[in-house]
């Protein structure tokens, strides 16, 4: 099998992470979303599984996690389960697609542990914990317990920062995503027309 490159952000809760990933994801034919699995509920009804999550039972994910099918997987807060299947990182290199994760910052350095050389590892960095707050509040999923667990979770996330390859501070959001996306390219290299689909 092709081993494609890997490009790997992370950051806390409410950052611009995901944004900034679906934004390279439309505007690089050659990069594909690595859809995680996870035992969480649904957000409503804009969130699909095999699009956006890998919905799974707490049982069907431990009976992965014994069969050794996860490359990572943690438990991010009691209860729910975050992974990422090997298989899903076959699907997309067996299509000539490099790979991107929006994951959380231990499965980020989980992610850059195991693909070494051929990952690059993204930061996000919001300016403050205070932007961060109101952010998460304008998402407006979340409740007063979510966002205080998250804003305590994120204090300790920034504490990893120095680990990862590079740091993007996510002050303007159009700026990022072309920040993001020459990282992207100078690390994959140029896209390559006329390949097969």
């Amino acid at each position: 099998m092709r081993q494609g490159k890997a490009i790997i952000f992370s950051a806390p809760s409410g950052s611009g992470k995901t944004t900034i990933v679906k934004r390279l994801v439309q505007q690089n034919p050659d990069l594909e979303f690595s859809i995680s699995a996870c035992t969480r509920d649904r957000r409503g009804r804009q969130e699909e599984n095999g699009k956006d999550y890998y919905f799974l039972s707490p049982q069907e994910f431990k009976h992965k996690i014994d069969q050794n099918e996860f490359i990572e997987w943690q438990e991010v807060y009691a209860g729910n389960f975050y992974g990422t299947l090997k298989s899903e990182i076959q699907r997309i290199w067996s299509s000539g697609n490099n790979v991107i994760f929006d994951v959380d910052v231990k499965g980020g350095l989980n992610l850059k542990e195991y693909f070494g050389d051929n990952a690059l590892a993204i930061f996000v960095k919001v300016p403050s914990l205070e932007i961060l707050e109101e952010r998460l509040r304008l998402r407006n999923t979340e409740s007063e317990d979510s966002i205080s667990r998250r804003l305590f979770k994120a204090k300790f996330e920034m504490t990893f920062e120095n680990q990862f390859d590079v740091t993007l501070l996510n002050l303007d959001l159009e700026d990022s995503i072309k920040q993001a996306q020459d990282l992207y390219r100078n690390f994959a290299g140029p896209l390559v027309t006329g390949q097969n689909p």
